[in-house]
């Protein structure tokens, strides 16, 4: 089988007579080879350039092709391309308005043993996990985030949180509240 393949690469090689240096042509625009530029992040841009600078490739790849055909290569056919960002850049909302209220409350975790929860910090725009690291730094404890505006931290210390929250972090003593005991 490789005599096979090397008498067909000598037959190609016969056929396909190749000068050296072989010259390329690349694209002003996207520099990519005028065979990508239609793979290019500037397709129009390319397709202006590629028809003034280089005709020749501009006739042998643009003008045997239809119309669909070149709008089916060409971005600007009605659909946008993605900018940085992404799709999610758009679906940002401003934020609503909403009751500034932080409630510290105790659960039980096992027989005798409690947690303290603490909600409603991202309503006064605190930052979670700061927070978290601060109350675990000033109790001692393992502190975590356990939900989109919750931060669990071990043992019950409902007053000190409370006192902390608004000598510490700057929340108003009439925004903290205290929950007592929160079922789950």
């Amino acid at each position: 089988t490789t005599l096979l393949y090397t008498i067909k690469f000598e037959l190609y090689r016969m056929t396909t007579p190749a000068d050296y240096p072989l010259k390329l042509d690349y694209c002003g625009v996207c520099s990519l080879p005028p065979e990508y530029c239609e793979n290019g992040p500037m397709f129009d841009k390319c397709k202006e350039w590629m028809e003034e600078n280089l005709p020749e490739h501009y006739a042998k790849i643009f003008l045997d092709k239809t119309q669909e055909e070149l709008d089916a290569m060409s971005l600007s056919n009605g659909k946008k391309k993605q900018t940085r960002g992404g799709k999610a850049m758009k679906n940002i909302a401003k934020k609503q308005e909403v009751e500034k209220q932080v409630i510290v409350g105790r659960s039980m975790r096992a027989r005798k043993k409690y947690v303290t929860l603490v909600r409603g910090l991202k309503t006064c725009d605190m930052n979670m996990k700061k927070c978290s690291k601060k109350f675990g730094q000033k109790f001692a404890c393992g502190s975590s985030i356990t939900g989109d505006d919750e931060i669990t931290v071990q043992g019950d210390v409902i007053d000190e949180m409370m006192d902390f929250i608004c000598e510490e972090l700057g929340i108003d003593d009439d925004l903290v509240i205290d929950g007592g005991d929160i079922k789950d």
